[in-house]
């Protein structure tokens, strides 16, 4: 059900062992340009910055277009803090508050451990690690804190109705400090109720059954275009009733709502053509009413815009951080299209059906016919939400299976992203460090990069859009384990066609062999080096991570006979050695068949067997390893993004003559200026 392709669990795949993966004029011009890639690093992140080429060929109108759409972008920022905890507002405001107004001494080891919470808070858009899930304890006392609290003028902190620093002290410390109060964002423990164990602030008051029930009854079996029941709206019990706040103008989450639309009205007075004009009018009225159906009429006229080389995505879209699957988070991105990379993804969309005939799956589970297939690769102009400061490299949307069924899909490849990773990771040693021989790392050197973007093409552009439900399945039904699911489905089908020969028939590959750089990273990846985003002791937690470790852990398993592939040891270090990569491709094959049965058919009990078997637990020996070489390396597994700064420029009259955008803003007086300028919630809602 998910659509979102995060990759930043594979970061170091796109660029460490991309390193001079490029064309050597786009090698030399990384060397030749004085960009400066790397904006800040701290605890286990660095911070990028990302160019926007060819925003300065676009028209006036284009321009202001994305100006108004940018900060449309950044108004929903404080949505998403607050959907994370209830707390986070409150929290983020007073670190931020500590930060600007605190004239105590900044030299020391404590109040630069306080500076690094509160990047690594912004990075997470809360108090949880973006991730792992897990609540980030601060590295200084809850002593230094109340400090630093009763050192700072009230009236800069945000106290409300008189509220005093003492209560401020008494609310949040145990919040911050105590591991055991609310210590995951989201819970996938099997056998708890996720609902009441997890931080997030989409259910208050209320029990897993009791929301399951809630929705159930809204549920008709029989509706061929179902609703996303619960995307947009807090579930609480109001007097021993469960109710529904619903996220809109006039209900929750209304002032910072308002701001959007404000913006987004603007951008429809510029709109390229009157279909992309309906499609923000039909946001704007989504956001108006809060009607889920109102909300699939704007994705209708969204996945039907094909003209508009501007594009965006804004909203509550995607439903990764509820334990349950149905809440979306806000989130935007705004960006054009790519003219020359997109010729690629033409290639790609224009051969669905024979993509989807071919599967390896059943025939009762294939699309009999693949419809409005639409694939585009973009640079981003603005990211913001959920989709700010960690970014995704793909997009498929909109995510209701009804729609994409009857109206189909949009797929993006986020190209100056990509970019970004690559040129600031040249020559980090990671290929050196975790490949087994020097075959591989030629092979990610020479095709690395070219087959990363082309899985996440095939991913995005057919992955999510094969296959079908059978009649009277619930596309719910695999609840807490379908995002894992869905994704693990969405990778098999990529990994399974770059091993094709179609590809290389289509221009798609230069050879036979390039697929191979793809399938030693992947697997490499998802047994061993993604490892390094999780904590000692800790389960893997995070969708994207579990279907990696599901797919590398079951084809390590399945190929033990054949050794097809199989770990090996060589100096003390452990490696992923491919012996047939042929064989390797009928197993991807072999499990994709099974999760398109899974997903088809609303097998909750086999989807839990494999999630539960495969991509939860850590092969604890293989972590310690992980974790020792990447500190060798001194390498960040984490990754995030500043956005570029675009102003009007007006002439005496008041007109816009011009849109700008500037590079180099830094990460801590971004994000300070996003509080200042785009805050209009309470600290509670």
């Amino acid at each position: 059900m998910k659509k979102l392709f995060f990759m930043l669990s594979t970061l170091f795949l796109l660029a460490g062992c991309n390193s001079g993966t490029k064309a050597g004029t786009e090698e030399q011009s990384a060397q030749d340009t004085p960009f400066e890639y790397i904006a800040d690093q701290f605890a286990d992140v660095e911070i990028l910055r990302y160019q926007v080429p060819g925003f300065e060929d676009l028209s006036l109108q284009q321009k202001e277009l994305i100006y108004y759409l940018s900060e449309a972008a950044l108004e929903g920022r404080d949505i998403l803090y607050d959907q994370h905890n209830k707390y986070n507002l409150t929290i983020r405001r007073t670190l931020e508050g500590i930060y600007e107004n605190y004239f105590g001494d900044k030299t020391t080891e404590d109040f630069k451990n306080f500076e690094t919470y509160l990047k690594r808070v912004w990075m997470a858009n809360g108090i949880h690690h973006h991730y792992s899930e897990d609540k980030m304890i601060p590295e200084f006392s809850k002593e230094y804190f109340a400090q630093l609290i009763n050192s700072v003028d009230p009236a800069r902190m945000p106290v409300k109705d008189g509220a005093s620093a003492s209560k401020l002290i008494e609310t949040l410390t145990p919040i911050l400090f105590d591991p055991a109060v609310m210590p995951k964002r989201i819970n996938q423990t099997a056998g708890v109720d996720l609902v009441q164990t997890s931080a997030v602030n989409f259910y208050e008051g209320v029990t897993e059954k009791e929301v399951d029930a809630f929705y159930n009854k809204m549920k008709d079996p029989n509706d061929n275009t179902p609703i996303s029941y619960g995307l947009n709206s807090k579930l609480v019990k109001e007097n021993g009733v469960v109710t529904e706040q619903v996220y809109k103008i006039g209900g929750m989450y209304s002032p910072a709502l308002e701001r959007v639309v404000k913006w987004l009205e603007k951008a429809a007075n510029v709109a390229e053509n009157d279909n992309q004009k309906q499609v923000i009018l039909s946001l704007i009225d989504f956001y108006k009413t809060g009607s889920l159906k109102k909300y699939d009429d704007y994705s209708v006229l969204w996945v039907k815009d094909l003209d508009s080389r501007i594009d965006f995505v804004n909203g509550f879209t995607e439903t990764y951080t509820d334990p349950l699957g149905m809440k979306g988070t806000w989130e935007s991105i705004v960006n054009f299209k790519d003219m020359e990379a997109t010729k690629r993804t033409e290639i790609i969309s224009n051969n669905a059906q024979w993509f989807e005939d071919n599967s390896p799956v059943d025939k009762q589970f294939k699309k009999e016919e693949v419809k409005g297939v639409s694939a585009k690769v973009i640079n981003v102009a603005m990211l913001g939400g959920d989709c700010y400061p960690s970014t995704p490299i793909g997009i498929n949307l909109p995510n209701a299976n009804w729609i994409r069924r009857d109206y189909g899909s949009k797929s993006v490849t986020i190209q100056n992203i990509t970019d970004a990773y690559n040129n600031a990771s040249l020559g980090n040693g990671f290929a050196e460090e975790f490949m087994w021989s020097d075959e591989e790392v030629k092979l990610a050197k020479d095709y690395g990069s070219l087959t990363g973007n082309l899985h996440t093409d095939l991913h995005e552009c057919l992955g999510h859009g094969s296959g079908k439900l059978l009649p009277g399945v619930d596309s719910d039904a695999l609840k807490a384990y379908g995002s894992p699911i869905e994704e693990t489905r969405a990778d098999l089908f990529g990994l399974y066609y770059l091993g094709d020969p179609k590809l290389v028939e289509l221009g798609l590959l230069p050879n036979s062999d390039a697929y191979k750089a793809q399938y030693y990273s992947y697997l490499m990846n998802g047994a061993m080096t993604q490892l390094t985003r999780i904590q000692p002791g800790k389960d893997v937690e995070q969708a994207h991570m579990r279907n990696r470790q599901l797919i590398a852990t079951w084809i390590l398993e399945h190929a033990r006979e054949s050794k097809a592939v199989e770990m090996k040891q060589r100096d003390g270090k452990t490696f992923i050695v491919i012996n047939d990569y042929e064989k390797v491709r009928d197993l991807f094959g072999e499990l994709l068949a099974e999760i398109q049965r899974i997903k088809s058919t609303g097998d909750f009990e086999a989807g839990k067997k494999l999630i539960e078997t495969y991509a939860v637990k850590v092969n604890r020996p293989i972590h310690e390893e992980v974790l020792e070489r990447y500190e060798a390396l001194s390498l960040s597994p984490y990754r995030g993004f500043v956005n570029p700064v675009y102003k009007l420029v007006k002439n005496d009259k008041g007109e816009v003559i011009d849109v700008t955008v500037s590079y180099d803003e830094d990460y801590v007086k971004q994000h300070l200026r996003y509080s200042n300028q785009s805050t209009a919630l309470p600290n509670i809602n």
